[in-house]
């Protein structure tokens, strides 16, 4: 939907020899991991990056009431050194308001995203709107996709602490969907629910509308699942395909 996201995570599923006769429960150990190209995202372990200081961006002269009125949404990477690079335009209002928005974010200053107490390059989500009142375009930071925490170990035990003999896929990396006109009010529950099938390797295969918004929202959360991350499904201690329900939020924007 954005760009092709790869989310790396330890994955340690300890087991007894009899799993019948296990006496310690099933535990997975997730731990944050930059992608391919050594970037973050936020989560549990790795802070959100935050502006310290924001430049406006220009409106063009001849630029008018609804003229005016937009938004340009940028995805990019903030550096250890808390330096936007790598700047893509997601939601554009144009060329002159979109290379008006990227220079302002240039011109910003960032406090940069920390994994344990250290700065990392993190992926991030910007924005600047455009109000037809011509008032202060300013960026801002926005988290549309996240690395989740990682789920308690009840989740993998009855209540007895032994290891359950098949669980289900637990969503470890979120999209929010996005909406399309960030200027029009939604007079409806903004959540569609999805029917996804993920694989032993915790990628979606399949993914379905099981109770859709219609406006064209449908294909959104199609989208934003298909680059969701999961722990797959177990069966007696082995990562099975199965099918999971998600409930698919859409980004403020």
């Amino acid at each position: 939907m954005r760009r092709e996201i790869y989310v790396f995570v330890l994955l340690t599923f300890t087991t007894s020899a009899a799993w019948a006769q296990a006496a310690s429960p099933s535990i997975w150990q997730v731990h944050q991991s930059p992608d391919a190209d050594g970037i973050y995202y936020v989560g549990p372990e790795v802070t959100a990056p935050r502006l310290v200081r924001v430049a406006a961006a220009a409106y063009p002269d001849d630029a008018a009431g609804k003229e005016a009125r937009g938004m340009t949404v940028m995805a990019m990477v903030l550096g250890a050194d808390a330096v936007p690079a790598h700047i893509q335009i997601l939601h554009s209002h144009g060329n002159f308001f979109d290379q008006s928005a990227i220079a302002a974010v240039l011109h910003s200053q960032f406090m940069p995203a920390r994994f344990g107490g250290k700065p990392v390059p993190v992926w991030i989500d910007v924005r600047v709107v455009f109000r037809a009142d011509r008032s202060d375009a300013i960026p801002e930071v926005l988290i549309t996709e996240r690395d989740l925490p990682p789920p308690d170990e009840s989740r993998f035990e009855d209540k007895h602490h032994r290891p359950l003999p098949s669980t289900v896929p637990i969503p470890i990396h979120t999209v929010d969907a996005d909406f399309t006109d960030p200027f029009t009010a939604h007079p409806y529950v903004q959540v569609a629910l999805v029917t996804a099938e993920v694989g032993a390797d915790g990628l979606p295969k399949a993914v379905k509308i099981r109770r859709g918004l219609g406006f064209g929202l449908d294909k959104k959360a199609i989208a934003a699942v298909q680059h969701y991350r999961f722990l797959p499904a177990t069966k007696r201690g082995q990562p099975v395909a199965a099918t999971c329900d998600v409930s698919v939020n859409f980004a403020t924007f």
